[in-house]
């Protein structure tokens, strides 16, 4: 039988583990998004509005495709998206285009194509990539659509 003082000791390592966990995966994150920082940084520098503007015209199924386009070919964890999303909100890129961006980025893995067809199968891999872009702009527009109907 082990003794309440060792039974003690192991939840303290223990609770102590599990909010060193957390913080050891903040502090990993902090450089992907110092990364994503300077990447906005350099967008802004070298992309005026009215370049931004003349490629997103506001336009439904225009601009979900370039942003299902932009989202398929970029590569990050969903925290990035947001950051990413609302810095083209603020120069201002459609709703239309953010949306089926961020949608893409979570859910379309060009990037990752290779290692996921090497695992699952080409079939399966490519069968998932492609109706994920295509759900990527309906849910882009019905997203978009749903908040222009509500109050």
């Amino acid at each position: 039988m082990s003794s309440p003082a060792l039974k003690a000791g192991k939840e303290r390592k223990s609770v102590l583990n599990s909010f060193l966990k957390p913080c050891e995966k903040f502090w990993q994150s902090t450089s992907m998004l110092l990364g994503v920082i300077l990447l906005i940084g350099l967008f802004q520098t070298f992309l005026s509005r009215e370049m931004i503007s003349s490629v997103f015209t506001g336009a439904m199924f225009r601009d979900s495709l370039i942003g299902t386009l932009f989202g398929s070919i970029s590569a990050g964890n969903a925290l990035n998206s947001y950051i990413i999303g609302g810095e083209l909100l603020d120069h201002g890129v459609s709703l239309f285009a953010v949306t089926a961006f961020i949608v893409a980025w979570v859910t379309v893995g060009i990037i990752q194509y290779p290692a996921e067809a090497a695992i699952l199968g080409r079939k399966f891999a490519f069968a998932r990539n492609v109706l994920s872009f295509i759900l990527a702009i309906l849910v882009s527009i019905a997203i978009v659509m749903t908040f222009r109907i509500l109050p």
